[in-house]
């Protein structure tokens, strides 16, 4: 199955996730009083490979913000929600989500099996987040899913700074389940973490909190970009 989503990171010269969301974990405003269209054309400007968007509502989302920003955007969407049943991923296609989130560390390997093939006979991209070497055996048509680690723990909804090591020790776990596409998400907080990230061989990162807070995104990526030049150059 093509995966619009999937290709959009392989092909980018900055293989970035931008995210939209309102809050943060603690409930601290985002958006600085810029309108989501205005967000948009950031990310649009900026060469976004796709964009997350966050339908929760403990981040401050809506399921109307997916239809808002698919309305200001042709980049592949991901709908970053708790998704657990069939219907879920019906209204994602169409509010014009390209690929939705299944957090495998909150279904049973059964449900998650379910949701992966109900995704891709929509033909979206099921986005599976993992914490753990384990949940990878649940994931079926590994091939076809983006798989991400999430640096954060979802357990305490993601108020702690993160744990990037994490992304260090399951990348090999998650080449090895057959993902084209591995991701490192959440707890990127600098330029430079994300270009070591880059560098250690993820297919794409999910950056979202580090965007919104930046001053200028230009600024916060042309330091992306020569962090990667620096670290190619001392190989």
């Amino acid at each position: 199955m093509m995966s619009p989503f999937i290709d959009a990171l392989l092909g980018a010269r900055r293989p970035l996730v931008m995210e939209v969301k309102r809050r943060d974990p603690h409930g601290n405003d985002l958006m600085g009083g810029r309108t989501v269209a205005e967000v948009v054309a950031h990310y649009e400007a900026a060469g976004a490979a796709c964009v997350s968007v966050v339908t929760g509502r403990w981040f401050g989302g809506t399921p109307e913000l997916l239809r808002e920003v698919a309305d200001r955007t042709g980049k592949p969407l991901l709908q970053k929600d708790f998704i657990t049943r069939r219907d879920h991923i019906q209204q994602a296609r169409k509010s014009g989500a390209a690929a939705v989130l299944l957090t495998a560390g909150l279904l049973t390997r059964s449900s998650l099996a379910n949701l992966i093939d109900a995704a891709l006979s929509l033909e979206l991209t099921p986005f599976v987040e993992i914490t753990a070497e384990s949940e990878i055996a649940g994931i079926t048509a590994a091939d076809q899913c983006v798989i991400a680690v999430n640096n954060k723990d979802i357990k305490t909804g993601e108020r702690d700074t993160g744990d990037l090591s994490r992304s260090e020790r399951m990348l090999p776990f998650l080449r090895a389940a057959g993902t084209r596409a591995p991701v490192s998400a959440s707890g990127i907080d600098t330029p430079e973490t994300a270009a070591r990230l880059v560098d250690l061989g993820y297919r794409g990162l999910l950056v979202g909190t580090a965007l919104l807070r930046a001053p200028s995104v230009a600024d916060w990526l042309d330091s992306f970009d020569s962090a990667r030049k620096t670290a190619a150059s001392s190989v």
